[in-house]
């Protein structure tokens, strides 16, 4: 009766694990695609609605899901509360909420380094570093459904199969 009890949950807990990989590597092409949207508003808001910084990164903010929310939300917070530099506010946001998040290592350098640009420059020559930061993201974007395409169905087989190992080596 426990030996079953315990195959049982050896096999739940390794088919969650599974599971829960899978829903990462899902999780990151689709949040790169809603920063890329949030990328494209912020845009929007500098060269035709003229908005400043900290209100148009908040009006982006009630527009997307979490844990982007959280980001543009921390962002403008900063710069209306703490009266930071929009690169040093952009680098704290993204140091908050970052391990929330499914990206990687790239697209953190790539944020980085278009927060190094935020409110330096014209409209124009931002727009420039926005749609430049947009094409890397693009990037990014094309190897995670790669990556989800090649490894999404395997990490869940994965999961229960070890389990499934796991159980005949204990018995």
């Amino acid at each position: 009766m426990f030996k079953l009890i315990g195959a049982i949950l050896i096999i739940i807990s390794t088919s969650w694990a599974g599971f829960e990989a899978a829903r990462h590597l899902t999780e990151r092409p689709r949040q790169l695609r809603q920063l890329k949207v949030a990328l494209q508003s912020l845009e929007a808001e500098i060269m035709y609605g003229h908005t400043p910084l900290a209100e148009a990164t908040r009006n982006i903010a009630k527009q997307m899901d979490k844990p982007l929310t959280w980001f543009f939300e921390a962002f403008s917070n900063k710069l209306e509360q703490a009266n930071l530099h929009a690169k040093d506010a952009w680098h704290q946001s993204l140091d908050e909420v970052w391990n929330s998040t499914a990206f990687k290592k790239a697209e953190l350098e790539i944020m980085k380094q278009f927060g190094d640009t935020l409110g330096q420059h014209d409209r124009h020559t931002q727009q420039k570093h926005i749609h430049l930061a947009m094409t890397h993201l693009e990037r990014e974007e094309l190897e995670a459904r790669d990556k989800q395409i090649r490894y999404e169905k395997m990490v869940k087989s994965l999961g229960v199969l070890s389990g499934l190992l796991l159980i005949i080596l204990l018995m």
